[in-house]
């Protein structure tokens, strides 16, 4: 079924127009104050709490995180208009024209039947273009995402490539070296390249599984806060007061009082499937 598109393009020049205000004179002195380059921080942020809204599965909340990001697309649009280096509608035509090139088994007739032939078809293309000597089949290193984000594009790049174990035992038996390494190194250099290393077969252990290693690290985060924070209200107090064995007696607590995330519900109920 068709979404209603009334009222679409009208709401869309309406936003447009108040982020260009903004910048105007006699606008916001924060927004006039910035650049692509101080706004930076500002797009992963939200991209993160966008990520963070879909793990809570309360539509209010993904529709207020999805106009915080389309305010960074705005506002850097707006700046690029403003030092002539593109336009909105340059921005909009190239986003179409990427979408067809990237899609042309929806707009050129091209036959591939599953998802997973869709991605390697995407990221072929993503690949191509003009290029000197031999093109590496990881394409461009993704080195803009999150270190754990890039660290699983690039093992998934290199399997599809026919560089990977066999099975998951040899991912295992590869993070035991790692981890044994880790613990041998001596001098921080060495802890720090031992340390990536480590973390890097941590990813492509994630893969093998089908688990997405920055949405499940940041998960963990949340779930670790929810329960350190029911410990600090367990214990009426400082937990530099209490020795290990109290510790251990209050996490356990903690863990059978704090509300569970969105996961955790799932798995704790008993309508889920396994």
């Amino acid at each position: 079924m068709q979404a209603n598109q009334e009222g679409v393009g009208d709401a869309f020049l309406e936003a447009v127009r108040t982020v260009r205000r903004l910048r105007e004179p006699g606008g916001c002195p924060w927004d006039r104050e910035q650049d692509h380059r101080s706004l930076r921080r500002y797009a992963v942020e939200e991209a993160y709490e966008l990520a963070a809204a879909v793990d809570g599965g309360d539509p209010a909340a993904i529709e207020d995180e999805l106009a915080d990001l389309l305010l960074q697309v705005l506002l850097h649009a707006v700046i690029a208009e403003e030092a002539g280096e593109f336009t909105l509608t340059d921005l909009l035509r190239h986003f179409t024209r990427k979408l067809v090139r990237r899609h042309p088994h929806v707009f050129a007739g091209l036959e591939l039947r599953t998802a997973r032939e869709v991605e390697r078809g995407w990221e072929q293309i993503k690949a191509g273009g003009p290029a000197t000597g031999r093109p590496s089949a990881l394409g461009r290193p993704p080195f803009e995402q999150p270190a754990l984000a890039a660290a699983q594009e690039i093992g998934e790049r290199a399997a599809a490539a026919g560089f990977d174990w066999e099975s998951v035992d040899g991912v295992w038996k590869k993070l035991s070296e790692e981890a044994e390494e880790l613990r041998q190194a001596r001098d921080p250099l060495a802890r720090e390249e031992e340390a990536g290393d480590f973390l890097f077969t941590a990813v492509n252990l994630c893969r093998w599984y089908g688990v997405d290693a920055e949405l499940a690290l940041a998960q963990a985060n949340r779930k670790f806060v929810r329960r350190f924070q029911a410990m600090e209200r367990l214990s009426q107090g400082s937990l530099t007061n209490f020795d290990a064995a109290e510790l251990d007696r209050l996490w356990q607590q903690a863990k059978s009082t704090a509300a569970p995330g969105p996961v955790e519900a799932e798995r704790s109920d008993p309508k889920a499937s396994d």
